[in-house]
């Protein structure tokens, strides 16, 4: 009975392990087959749209611990198993884009967009936001019509 419980634990374990690796990120324009208009707006009028612009500009000021915490917030996934390393090596995911907000969307994409697989509307809330957002990094900050709006 206990080998029979270790290996479906080890099997659990193995699955949780797959689907982790399968949820990766896919960067925004994965998103604008199915999301036409919602990507067109936060191409538009998203700020995040374009957020590694400030990052390419101060580059060469900035000392490698300072680039990396820019990364952070102006990238998406940097730093997570699939994110953004490098402009040169992940330049789909330079900027922050759909998935900073929603989450890796590999496993969404190729489930065919099961709804289940992506963090979507009414499940971000303002702690999803302020690892970034907060008053040490932005002073005014509008909570509120960024999560029912979704800069989209």
């Amino acid at each position: 009975m206990r080998m029979e419980m270790a290996v479906v634990m080890v099997a659990l374990a193995v699955g949780a392990s797959a689907l982790a690796a399968e949820n990766r990120f896919v960067g925004s324009t994965a998103c604008a087959d199915c999301h036409e208009s919602q990507y067109a707006s936060y191409k538009a009028n998203a700020k995040k749209a374009h957020s590694s612009r400030s990052v390419r500009i101060m580059a060469s000021d900035l000392t490698e611990a300072e680039l990396k915490e820019c990364f952070g917030c102006h990238t998406t996934g940097y730093g997570k198993p699939g994110g953004f390393v490098s402009f040169e090596k992940t330049p789909e995911l330079a900027d922050a884009g759909c998935e900073v907000c929603h989450g890796p969307g590999g496993a969404h994409v190729d489930a065919g967009g099961d709804p289940s697989l992506i963090k979507g509307r009414g499940k971000i809330r303002v702690e999803d936001c302020s690892g970034c957002h907060n008053e040490e990094r932005v002073k005014a900050f509008g909570f509120k019509s960024t999560l029912y709006s979704g800069g989209h």
